[in-house]
Formats: structure tokens, sequence, C-alpha cells
């Protein structure tokens, strides 16, 4: 039945069709970070995307993952990290935190808040408060109901969850800068032949 429905939600994105949105995380695009770890290569990080929900915030994150427009995140760090919370990427221009920006414009509107911070391995928009959402993003470590509400939650780890802890293990600075860097040396858009459903849970390993 949960195959037949899916089927049809891929149908109707296909056709640009709107549906009433789902509440559970569907996955519609698949997107690959390759990452090094204080100078060597660590392996794959595969996130899901959920399309249904979030069409605008993942068309911004595939765009920038694939360079499409000729700018994205290959080549950047993440330059904030707190073992225990958080990493957090996306600053292609300035790689602090002050700088990158959306395909829309330097920022685009908060979409929804329609899934929360269930656990580690979520995929979310980082902010500077409502509707300033631009390129940068960051992975759970843990769960973070104090950010429900305030941020879009939009992907989760599929693969390689144990790469985005050994990412949170660095040593950072007194401003939870890593030490050495964390930095995306490839990535890009995977083929996904059908959307599938994915729990509002953590990812273990």
């Amino acid at each position: 039945m949960l195959q037949a429905l899916l089927h049809v939600l891929w149908m109707c994105l296909a056709a640009n069709v709107v549906v009433g949105l789902p509440d559970q995380p569907i996955v519609t695009e698949m997107v690959y970070l390759d990452l090094e770890i204080e100078g060597a290569a660590a392996g794959r990080v595969v996130l899901g995307l959920f399309g249904a929900t979030n069409p605008k915030t993942v068309r911004n994150f595939v765009a920038l993952a694939t360079h499409e427009r000729g700018y994205g995140y290959r080549d950047t760090v993440f330059h904030r990290i707190i073992g225990g919370f958080m990493m957090q990427g996306g600053d292609f221009t300035n790689s602090d935190g002050t700088g990158g920006y959306s395909i829309y414009g330097r920022y685009f509107r908060d979409e929804n808040f329609i899934f929360n911070h269930y656990g580690p391995g979520w995929l979310c928009m980082a902010n500077a408060g409502p509707d300033t959402n631009g390129s940068q993003f960051y992975l759970t470590f843990v769960e973070c109901p104090w950010l429900d509400g305030t941020h879009t939650c939009f992907g989760k780890v599929l693969e390689g969850m144990d790469i985005v802890y050994g990412a949170g293990n660095v040593a950072t600075d007194g401003k939870d800068r890593p030490l050495n860097p964390v930095k995306i040396l490839d990535c890009g858009k995977l083929p996904l032949k059908q959307p599938f459903a994915v729990e509002k849970a953590g990812v273990e390993l």
C-alpha cells in the first residue's frame, strides 16, 4: 500500500501536480558529500532530501550540491563543529558563517517546520533568524528539540553516519572552529528510482 502511494506521489511530483503535504518524511532526491577530515579522505555521506514537503529548500540544496549555476558546496569547509550538537557548513564565499547565498537571492523564506530535529543525522537549514535561509546548513549529532519550529529540517543521512560522527570529534577552538579542516571534496546528485519513506527518528550506526 505504501509503495503504491509513493508511486502516485512520484508521478505527481514529475508532473508538477500539487498534492497535500505528507506527514511522513519521503525521500525524493539523494545527494552525496565526499568528506575530508583533517587532511585525510573520510568517505561519502549520502543524504536523502524531502522534496514533497520542502521542494524549494531541496531545489536550493541540490543546485548547490551539483554546482549547476557555477557555485556551491564543492571544496568548502564545515566552519562550525560542536561535538554533541551539530556541524555547520555551506558558506561557500567566506568560509566562516558570514557568507553564502541561495539560488533565489541572498535569503529565502522559511518553507515550513513540518519535521523536527528527531535525533542524529538530520539535515536542516542554518539561519540568522526568521526567513534568512541562504546556503548554510547543519547536520545534527543529537536530538535538538530547542530548535524545532525555527529551522527547516528537510533531509536525513542515509549512509555515512560514522563519517559524520568522525567529523564531530575533531578538535576546535574557543569559537567552535575546527583546528584542522573538515572539507567537502566533492558533492553531487545520485539517481533515485522512486521515492521512499524514512522514519522520524535519529540515524543509528
